[in-house]
């Protein structure tokens, strides 16, 4: 009776252990509220605020200016790996541009707009 005690104890403590031991789902590390920040543009350094929401499977959302001076821009296509990220929006003078982002942690992204400009993004909480 001992033997099945112990066992049905082991075994109990197992489960709990594994279900609390579940991390986020991986697919969703980019969904959340990022603060992006390019540098040396050509009108100086900009910053956007976006808060991508997975719907239907995919990625969405716009880029906004945190000081609300300029409309919110349009996420026109987001293409997602499992370390990279690629936002893709339109502007009026350049046509449609990507924003690519690699995973350096659980809060940091670092990349390039256009492979012209350092782009990196914090995760906001």
């Amino acid at each position: 009776m001992k033997k099945v005690s112990l066992f049905l104890f082991v075994f109990l403590v197992g489960i709990f252990i594994n279900g609390f031991a579940q991390t986020a789902d991986p697919s969703d590390f980019f969904a959340g509220k990022w603060e992006i920040s390019v540098m040396g543009t050509p009108q100086g350094d900009a910053k956007f605020v976006t808060e991508l929401i997975r719907k239907d499977g995919k990625l969405t959302g716009e880029l906004k200016d945190p000081s609300g001076a300029r409309p919110a821009v349009p996420i026109t296509k987001i293409e997602e790996e499992k370390e990279k990220l690629t936002i893709y929006f339109n502007t009026e003078q350049a046509g449609e541009i990507p924003i690519e982002l690699t995973k350096q942690d659980d809060d940091h992204l670092k990349g390039n707009l256009m492979n012209m400009f350092e782009a990196t993004a914090l995760r906001l909480k």
